[in-house]
């Protein structure tokens, strides 16, 4: 008796191990219904199959699969469950007390079982919460079928051996209940776990990866080692800095390093000092340092360990501050240069006022001087009036204000100013060839400086032209680009190779009786108008100036108007 009743136990667990072993294949958890009611309908089977005889009554462990595959299988597997329940024992029924104890379980326990397998799938707490009326089944069962016997055959007599087969039936019933759910919730638990494991590692591997590139994209150099000093990481900025270290120890790094071996003491000594320092606890930072020619701010601090603020490692963070350190030479030299320009103009401006009494005062003087002096007033005349152009020039130049601007057509300040530059051609010679894009959009401006500097631009083309010189004007506008385009080509005698990098430097020329202030002035102009001055020459052929002009969000919607 005690072989088949151990026999029926773990056939009772046939669902429990099928589950396990689902779990230990990794199989997907939406068909994990499907097997637990399979699994239970084949040990209910079984446990029905090889059923233990005792007295007349049948013995076995079929409601512990019936339940568990209830609560674990859904509704679905529960009404599965019910039909082959049926199927299976209605044939067996045999006396009017089975009968009774089955009508008894299909009314009432039954719908309970459903009712607990479709809340069984919600919560944990649930689950807990719910158990004991699961348990309730077997139980009630058990008492209802000893009630029956007891109560409709006259001659059952209660004998020890037949409670002690009850008591083990009804304990090993709610043992293998106990155990199965146990073990499954065991490992849907732990599938949990894992899953949570699983998501919180790939959550913390993809936050080191972000770190690990922003620290590997930063402008900076950053070192880090361990709480003895081993290098642990070091960023693409800080192998390109301590490249020289790299070449000393063989030019791999393999994360292993010690601060002592990797930098010098000689050289170094600032670098393993900080380190020693954060390994320490203390913070500590350097002024700009000179070392090969860079200029770099050092700054050193502990990692330390967030549960007890134990010191972990050392970080060591060098920025390369020689751009700005030019650039900070630069705005200083930049701003005295506009204090010189500033005063220089007010000091200009004052000496045109005397110039001028001088130039009057010459000409009444040529006026009442003999014939032979003439000349020698004439020239003194010409150089005052070249010094004030001059100084007009100057002034233009140093004095960047902002200058009044309304809506322009290029191509009208062209045609408005060619009758001039004909004319000063045909006394030089020479002809003026335009070639105008009739479909130029009109953009802010000041007409007055436009003007001016193409009037400079022609007549540098005109002076390094002789006689019979061509002179050419073209003007396009790029709409996908959204900029117009001057051009001035002459074919004269080109600018030399070393001289173009000079042309817009102030007070540098080539004429003898040149300021030096034209080209500078025209490219002030330009980049005021939002423009790009530009030059191609060829020593012999000619030279070209392109000048420019990138429009606006206003001057596209002119231009489409």
């Amino acid at each position: 008796m005690l072989k088949e009743l151990l026999l029926q136990f773990v056939i009772s667990l046939i669902p429990v191990f099928s589950f396990q072993l689902w779990h230990y294949k990794q199989r997907k958890e939406k068909h994990i219904r499907m097997l637990i009611t399979a699994a239970s309908a084949v040990a209910m089977v079984a446990c029905m199959s090889v059923s233990t005889d005792f007295n007349g009554y049948e013995l076995n462990f079929r409601f512990v699969p019936f339940i568990l595959g209830s609560l674990y299988g859904g509704v679905y597997g529960s009404l599965i469950l019910d039909l082959l329940y049926i199927v299976l024992r209605v044939p067996a029924l045999d006396t009017e007390a089975e009968k009774i104890v089955f009508v008894f379980f299909m009314l009432v326990h039954v719908p309970i079982i459903l009712l607990c397998a479709k809340r069984f799938s919600k919560t944990p707490f649930h689950r807990k919460r719910l158990l004991g009326v699961k348990l309730i089944t077997p139980i009630s069962v058990y008492i209802s079928l000893m009630f029956l016997v007891f109560m409709m055959n006259e001659g059952f007599h209660w004998s020890a051996e037949l409670m002690a087969v009850f008591i083990l039936l009804l304990l090993g019933s709610l043992i293998a209940i106990w155990l199965s759910i146990f073990i499954v919730e065991s490992f849907v638990e732990n599938s949990r776990l894992q899953l949570e494991l699983k998501n919180v590692s790939s959550s913390y591997r993809l936050e080191v990866e972000k770190q690990q590139q922003f620290i590997d994209e930063m402008l900076l150099a950053i070192l880090f080692t361990d709480e003895h000093g081993v290098i642990t990481h070091l960023n693409a900025n800080g192998k390109e800095l301590f490249q020289r270290q790299f070449e000393a120890s063989g030019g791999l790094f393999s994360g292993k390093e010690h601060m002592d071996t990797f930098f010098t003491a000689k050289e170094d000594g600032s670098y393993i000092k900080l380190l020693k320092d954060a390994l320490a606890g203390a913070k500590s930072s350097t002024g700009p340092q000179t070392e090969d020619g860079k200029t770099l701010l050092k700054t050193a601090f502990a990692i330390r360990r967030q549960e007890d603020h134990s010191i972990a490692g050392a970080a060591l963070i060098v920025q390369d501050v020689t751009e700005l350190t030019l650039l900070r030479d630069e705005l200083e030299r930049m701003e005295r240069l506009s204090l010189i320009g500033q005063m220089a103009a007010s000091i200009t401006h004052e000496i045109r006022n005397p110039m001028a009494v001088i130039r009057g005062f010459m000409q009444l003087m040529r006026e009442r001087s003999r014939l032979n002096e003439q000349q020698y007033y004439q020239i003194v005349m010409e150089e005052l009036d070249r010094a004030n152009t001059i100084i007009s020039d100057f002034l233009s130049l140093a004095q960047n204000r902002s200058v009044a601007m309304q809506n322009h057509s290029l191509q009208t300040i062209i045609q408005e100013i060619l009758p001039l530059l004909q004319a000063d051609a045909n006394l030089r010679g020479q002809v003026v060839q335009t070639e105008l894009a009739e479909d130029l959009p009109s953009f802010l401006m000041s007409d007055k400086e436009i003007k001016q500097l193409l009037i400079n631009l022609v007549r540098n083309g005109m002076e390094a032209m002789g006689e019979k010189g061509i002179l050419h004007i073209f003007t396009c506008y790029l709409p996908l680009e959204n900029k117009v385009v001057l051009r001035i080509r002459d074919n004269g005698i080109g600018i030399p190779a070393e001289q173009m990098s000079q042309l817009f430097k102030p007070f540098y020329t080539t004429k003898s009786k040149g300021t030096g202030l034209g080209l500078p002035l025209c490219l002030s102009i330009a980049e005021r108008h939002n423009g790009k001055l530009e030059v191609e020459s060829e020593e012999g052929v000619g030279t070209t100036f392109i000048l420019t002009f990138m429009l606006g969000e206003t001057d596209v919607l002119s231009a489409l108007q």
